[in-house]
């Protein structure tokens, strides 16, 4: 079964564990907030409760990040990083929810259930009625994922490395 936990010691390993294979990868890893030094892992704990409170966040906005975990296999498939209110850059392609799943387990519905689980969260804990969603146009399976869980294409984007993001909105 898999269920959205944040980073905590309890998911050190497995954690550690998915950033090494994506590492491995060369992929860009995806959603931006887990692109983080892990050697001390009590202070990237430490960060990412800061990044809800919105302490020493900069130019972003407060944000929440979720591991998905899949229980019969402990192991972290992925991540989602659900942002509750949108800044002017993240409302032209940015969005409230920003997700990815690790090299060797995307094709297997884990990006459609976590953004569906970020979804549930969205609405029942930050009373959200409508969440906006954006993907590369090239990458057909984030874009099916969100289609799956309700996504309306509204527009294309051209981001700042002249690649088309797709923005969609999710009425929940």
């Amino acid at each position: 079964m898999l269920r959205l936990v944040k980073v905590s010691k309890e998911y050190e390993r497995q954690y550690k564990d998915m950033l090494d294979e994506w590492k491995r990868s060369g992929e860009k890893i995806i959603p931006f907030s887990i692109r983080r030094d892990y050697s001390d892992f009590d202070e990237l704990v430490r960060r990412f409760e800061e990044d809800e409170k919105g302490i020493n966040i900069g130019n972003f906005v407060p944000s929440i990040t979720f591991l998905g975990y899949d229980d019969e296999r402990d192991i972290v498939v992925g991540a989602v990083n659900i942002r509750p209110n949108l800044n002017e850059k993240l409302r032209y392609n940015g969005g409230h929810i920003g997700d990815g799943v690790r090299p060797s387990e995307r094709r297997k519905g884990y990006a459609t259930e976590m953004i569906r689980l970020a979804l549930q969260f969205c609405k029942n804990e930050l009373g959200l009625n409508r969440v906006m969603m954006v993907c590369l146009k090239e990458n057909i399976g984030s874009a099916k994922a969100i289609i799956n869980n309700g996504g309306i294409l509204e527009r294309e984007v051209l981001d700042e490395n002249r690649n088309i993001d797709q923005v969609y909105w999710i009425d929940l």
